[in-house]
């Protein structure tokens, strides 16, 4: 029961939609102050090579050379965050240009593959990396044991960020603080609250999450450093966060959906099932949410419907207000 075809595209999907998530719930706390990143897929890239880096070169116990590798991961992405950051806030350069740019320079074909062939990391595994934590009696139950008690940690604390962003953005006065910036950042700034802190620090508060997200995949989805291993995953991370209307728990729903289509082809290929050019497809998904999310947030019209922050992309300064 546990092979089949349905319920391992549903552990796999849990699997392989935690990067997303991770991405997604950044990219959510970054638009939620009004401020697109479309460099996600950079600053995932990044996390990538620095947090494999680091299990590489630590010489520690298992749980601590992890978790200083995620914490490395999330740094990286801060600093790649930092500097879009200070290009769409304090210079007010196009958010969509700085994000795309952002993605050039700290993607597959610069800093990220800089670093991966610099620092040797390439054609190497990991030494080491998160492997499911319960019991192998729980992950061995039928149907929901692969599903829910055989994955890694990574996958439980994604689930607590998730219910730790929702109340965030619900229940707190800096959430409030930030919802209200993000729709209307004249009318927060008349109320005290201080908009550039707030974009700021939600922006870097993306950029860490998304190099967390860019660690899952070198220290848990596939463990050692491959040029571009994320493979689009930032980009379709941010069409979630349109998709799932700026909600944390749609986003989950999102990503695990994605995730399932990630497994999807190598599962049929696997089984000798043949659907037709289900990898081309599948390949092609990236470069097809990019299109989506570029078209989506340049209508003002689309952007109303689907419930965007009004002030979304739209740079604030206080003496044109």
């Amino acid at each position: 029961m546990n092979n089949s075809l349905l319920v391992v595209l549903l552990a796999s999907g849990v699997a392989y939609g935690t990067p997303l998530l991770y991405a997604a719930l950044g990219e959510l706390l970054a638009e939620r102050s009004g401020v697109l990143n479309l460099g996600v897929e950079g600053m995932m890239l990044v996390g990538a090579v620095m947090g494999f880096w680091t299990v590489q070169r630590l010489h520690a116990t298992t749980g601590l050379t992890l978790a200083l590798a995620l914490v490395v991961a999330a740094f990286a992405g801060t600093v790649m965050a930092l500097i879009h950051a200070f290009l769409v806030i304090t210079l007010r350069a196009n958010q969509i240009v700085s994000g795309l740019a952002l993605t050039i320079f700290a993607g597959a074909a610069g800093l990220s593959s800089y670093l991966g062939n610099d620092l040797n990391l390439a054609d190497v595994p990991a030494a080491q990396s998160f492997k499911p934590i319960l019991p192998n009696g729980m992950q061995t139950l039928p149907v929901v044991g692969p599903i829910l008690f055989g994955q890694n940690i990574l996958v439980y604390i994604s689930w607590l960020c998730v219910i730790g962003v929702a109340l965030y953005l619900t229940r707190t006065r800096p959430g409030l603080n930030l919802r209200a910036v993000g729709e209307s950042p004249a009318a927060a700034d008349t109320m005290g609250i201080n908009v550039t802190r707030y974009r700021y620090a939600h922006t870097l508060a993306g950029g860490a999450f998304a190099g967390i997200a860019g660690a899952s995949f070198t220290l848990a989805l596939t463990p050692q450093w491959v040029d571009g291993i994320t493979g689009g995953a930032g980009w379709i991370a941010i069409a979630l966060v349109i998709f799932s209307f700026w909600r944390p728990e749609l986003c989950l729903v999102g990503a695990y959906f994605f995730g399932a289509l990630q497994a999807l082809a190598p599962q049929l290929q696997a089984r000798n099932i043949n659907l037709g050019p289900t990898v081309l497809w599948t390949n092609s998904l990236p470069y097809v949410m990019t299109i989506v999310v570029l078209v989506v947030v340049s209508t003002g019209t689309a952007r109303r419907r689907l419930g965007a922050p009004a002030a979304l992309g739209v740079p604030y300064v206080r003496e044109e207000h």
